[in-house]
């Protein structure tokens, strides 16, 4: 598999598409007070920059890459950025259960580009 802008930037762009929807999906625990109405339309709000990322991701990604790979891609780069969001935004610690419970999956996604 050759490294052209196809195969790249698609990763590129789900990679910053993550950065966003993790912010949307969990960056309000950090602050419980706010009420639920207020967390949910910021959270849409951040989703909607999340979108504008994610779609042109998957329409030039699907070039050259499937449909399952680049969900597989999407879900690899979505515990990646995880890891570190709850290390530095939420001061959480990954045990090695969880760790390891992503090496699986890692293990899974491999299987994907197999075939």
């Amino acid at each position: 598999m050759g490294l052209t802008s196809a195969h790249v930037v698609p990763v590129l762009l789900l990679l910053g598409s993550n950065l966003f929807m993790t912010f949307a999906w969990y960056g309000h625990l950090k602050f419980k007070a706010a009420p639920l109405y207020l967390v949910v339309l910021i959270s849409w709000g951040i989703a909607f920059f999340e979108y504008w990322l994610a779609v042109p991701a998957n329409r030039i990604g699907h070039q050259v890459y499937s449909a399952a790979q680049l969900k597989t891609i999407q879900e690899v780069i979505t515990l990646t950025v995880f890891v570190g969001f709850s290390a530095f935004w939420l001061k959480e610690s990954i045990s090695w259960t969880t760790g390891l419970g992503f090496v699986f999956i890692g293990i899974g996604a491999a299987l994907v580009f197999r075939g």
